[in-house]
């Protein structure tokens, strides 16, 4: 794992602030989602990424009835009916 030297304290609600360096480096924008992992003593964020509940594709994803579904799945899904 790679040290970067950045330490931020949390706040009195459990929040930290991430640098915008690494925003930057990760492609990181206000109200874009992180997922947490958690492996043996370490929490991970991780920038979150819809992906289809079928194919497990991330293009073209929209969200129906609160799935994600991308868009050629869901072409397949109408000609079913």
């Amino acid at each position: 794992m790679k040290q970067t030297g950045i330490i931020r304290p949390l706040d009195h609600l459990g929040r930290i602030v991430l640098p915008k360096e690494l925003r930057r480096t990760f492609d990181i924008n206000p109200e874009d989602f992180l997922e947490i992992f958690v492996e043996d003593d370490r929490i991970i964020l991780q920038k979150y990424e819809a992906t289809c509940i079928f194919c497990h594709g991330s293009t073209d994803i929209q969200l129906i009835k609160g799935k994600p579904i991308c868009h050629a799945c869901l072409n397949e899904l109408k000609t079913m009916e």
